[in-house]
């Protein structure tokens, strides 16, 4: 499997997304500037963490203006498999590839430290590995993560199962005390309705080895590259000898 992990001026976290692709999960991975709109033939395409274009005027209002989101918008249209966290999440919801918004967290503050989340489907590409209901412990790191949408976008979310991770407690309750940006229904991860682009606040990069604190984030990587695979397999048996 081949990923894309795209820079944007500002991101600190693409050589971090790149470490676990190509030393953790052992597979081919290719940085994408923001001026290329070439995708190199990335199966995947992950947008990071960071602070894009400074977060001047909001976070990643002026990233989704770059060349290299025309063609992510393009490659998801098609189907193509993108992934954004953090500073990605936000950068897709401004590219309009996401519905709602991220905007301060709750209390104003700066927010580092981890956190528990609910696993709530495992019928996308980038949850196939894990169990519904499972979970996860995974670092966050933001100031503006709390999400928001109108209440028509929140219910059709909620009734299409596009919610799929939000933030609990150590026992799986959504409680106010375990959310701590705000969000709306505790939401910290959705998916489109084609459920091939993701968007989540929190690191799954950051928990890919013990030595760095648990490796649940590792997790949702390894769904991708499996749902990639098993896609190969269909694609393969679906093509009748000589055409």
């Amino acid at each position: 499997m081949r990923w894309g992990v795209v820079t944007f001026p500002g991101s600190n976290d693409d050589h971090d997304a790149l470490h676990v692709i190509k030393h953790v999960l052992g597979d081919d991975a290719v940085p994408l500037w923001h001026k290329d709109r070439d995708l190199a033939g990335a199966d995947c395409v992950v947008l990071p963490g960071g602070f894009s274009y400074g977060d001047y005027l909001r976070c990643g209002a002026m990233a989704r203006f770059s060349p290299v989101m025309e063609s992510i918008a393009e490659f998801a249209r098609a189907g193509g498999l993108v992934m954004g966290i953090c500073n990605g999440f936000q950068v897709l919801c401004e590219a309009g590839l996401l519905p709602g918004a991220l905007i301060r967290n709750r209390g104003l503050r700066f927010l580092c430290g981890w956190v528990y989340l609910r696993l709530e489907e495992t019928e996308t590409p980038f949850t196939g590995r894990g169990k519904r209901g499972e979970v996860l412990h995974i670092p966050i790191k933001h100031g503006e993560g709390c999400y928001v949408a109108d209440p028509a976008t929140l219910e059709r979310l909620e009734d299409n199962h596009q919610v799929i991770l939000r933030y609990v407690d150590s026992s799986g309750r959504a409680t106010p005390e375990a959310n701590p940006n705000g969000s709306l229904n505790n939401i910290a991860g959705i998916v489109n309705a084609q459920r091939n682009v993701f968007g989540l606040m929190p690191h799954p990069e950051h928990a890919v080895e013990k030595l760095l604190g648990g490796d649940d984030g590792l997790r949702i990587f390894q769904s991708l590259r499996a749902a990639h695979s098993d896609g190969n397999r269909a694609r393969t048996a679906s093509t009748a000898p000589g055409h």
